[in-house]
């Protein structure tokens, strides 16, 4: 499979690692307005692959070179800085989506090619990508809260003294502020989380339950002041994606695609089965009053930041 990334910054090149990493690709192609530094990742990657999966890894200048691509990610855009949101960064890297889509879509087969956003603000991103490149919203697929929820369960994990892989957790709506935390549908190993609670004679309180959350949707600025950039999470993220597209696993995750149409339509996560064809169904998790008030709340926002393009 070849598989093309667009943008190589911190975050394209984790991503660019992180697929190589899947040993899913045949072939990767780099692509970044810097031909520099799109050489040098290509040439740094390629020396690492000499110790595990046996990939063609080149730098490319021009979007011809993507041809035969199925997969295109798209990483290229302003990363957040500290101080800024998500959603600071809408106007500048929305050019940079208007700029790259329509070349891709020129030299991609629109029957089969998957897109893959990651650039922020996510889920308008997606809405923008999916009007220029007129896919079905099934193959433009934002990693929406994949990480989100990663984090979730990583940081509930912590509080409940059991393995993360035993959690089944989700973080809804926005990949940003406006994010639902969906503890309705909080489950460990099978058993719903007040159970769990009482069987293990646990507590968590409103109180903890109101820090995890703040600790979840602050987790990225708290990275950025001390690291400048977020990539590895990601990277994880689109390598995980990339398993479920590929090897047609049908797998669940909270994937950002473009949901209804006309002035309702609004891309956000929901869990949703994704395998070879894209997103082939959307899921709708057991939730309270607050979590749905919530949740209509932060698409709002969502489809208020892609009018404002």
């Amino acid at each position: 499979m070849k598989i093309a990334i667009i943008g190589v910054g911190s975050v394209g090149s984790a991503v660019a690692t992180a697929v190589k990493n899947t040993g899913l690709a045949h072939e990767i192609v780099l692509f970044d307005r810097d031909g520099v530094r799109a050489r040098a990742a290509a040439e740094d990657l390629g020396h690492a692959s000499a110790f595990s999966y046996d990939v063609k890894i080149t730098a490319v200048s021009t979007y011809r070179a993507i041809r035969g691509s199925e997969i295109v990610i798209i990483a290229a855009g302003a990363n957040q800085k500290v101080g800024e949101t998500r959603t600071d960064l809408l106007q500048k890297n929305a050019a940079v989506i208007s700029d790259i889509v329509p070349q891709v879509m020129a030299n991609v087969d629109a029957k089969n090619v998957k897109i893959i956003i990651v650039t922020n603000p996510l889920d308008v991103m997606v809405m923008l990508a999916q009007k220029l490149s007129r896919l079905p919203a099934a193959r433009v697929i934002g990693t929406g809260t994949m990480l989100d929820s990663a984090r979730f369960k990583i940081i509930l994990s912590r509080q409940l003294d059991v393995s993360a892989r035993s959690i089944s957790s989700y973080v809804l709506g926005e990949h940003g502020d406006s994010s639902v935390i969906n503890w309705s549908a909080v489950y460990v190993g099978g058993i719903a989380l007040d159970d769990f609670c009482k069987q293990t004679k646990i507590s968590l309180p409103q109180t903890t339950r109101n820090t995890i959350e703040h600790r979840v949707r602050n987790a990225a600025y708290e990275i950025i002041q001390g690291r400048g950039a977020t990539w590895d999470g990601i990277g994880a993220a689109v390598a995980d994606l990339l398993h479920a597209i590929v090897n047609d696993e049908k797998r669940i995750l909270t994937v950002s695609v473009v949901d209804g149409v006309g002035k309702t339509a609004v891309a956000m996560s929901l869990p949703r089965v994704v395998g070879a064809k894209g997103v082939s169904a959307n899921l709708r998790t057991k939730m309270n009053s607050t979590e749905s008030n919530a949740l209509r709340k932060s698409a709002r926002i969502i489809r208020k930041n892609f009018d404002l393009l």
